[in-house]
């Protein structure tokens, strides 16, 4: 199973197929939170905090997935189990077109056609939600370990989300952790901090 982009959330009908603004593959966040993963896994010194450097090599999709095989070898056997639960789901929505009373032969025929056309491009997506949901969990694996207390990205959109993500995961654990994610403003730049309290 590959790591690769497919694009934005595709809206289907009966009328044609259009892409939702705002709701981006979780391939481009995923690039992020592996670079991320790379670099907070290392011995910190006593600071116990990680600053992202934006200079920081972009792997090829190649060498994210071998990263996230490193973290967690039998990753792909999973992996294959979600896309196939994941298929299952959207073969499931493409026999209840059948089923709609509200459309006529030709619009369910249309939708058919649609849901067929975007199936391939849709499990992509998810393929990579499921890979970037792995990598946010291995992330908050070793905030824990290590005690990580706080973590800068630059305030750009895609580094925003990626630190919500973590926050929300680190608050659903088990034990969970509170944090606080805020903007700061240095005199030449705003930056991101997702403070860790109790890691």
């Amino acid at each position: 199973m590959k790591i690769k982009y497919a694009g934005p959330k595709p809206m289907i009908s009966h009328h044609g197929i259009s892409f939702k603004d705002g709701k981006e593959d979780k391939y481009v966040y995923l690039v992020i939170a592996i670079q991320i993963l790379n670099a907070i896994d290392k011995d910190f010194d006593l600071s116990k905090s990680y600053s992202y450097d934006t200079s920081t090599k972009r792997l090829t999709d190649e060498e994210m997935l071998q990263t996230m095989l490193k973290y967690e070898p039998k990753l792909e056997e999973e992996a294959i189990n979600e896309k196939d639960a994941y298929s299952k789901h959207l073969e499931d929505e493409i026999e209840h077109i059948d089923e709609n009373s509200i459309l006529d032969h030709l619009e369910k025929q249309t939708l058919l056609n649609n849901y067929k056309i975007m199936k391939e491009y849709k499990i992509q997506r998810a393929i990579n939600k499921i890979y970037y949901m792995h990598c946010i969990k291995e992330i908050c694996t070793i905030i824990k370990r290590e005690h990580i207390k706080e973590i800068d990205v630059p305030f750009f959109e895609k580094y925003w989300h990626v630190l919500q993500t973590i926050q929300g995961e680190l608050s659903s654990l088990k034990n969970s952790i509170t944090t606080n994610l805020k903007v700061i403003n240095n005199e030449k730049e705003f930056t991101a901090k997702l403070f860790i309290e109790g890691a």
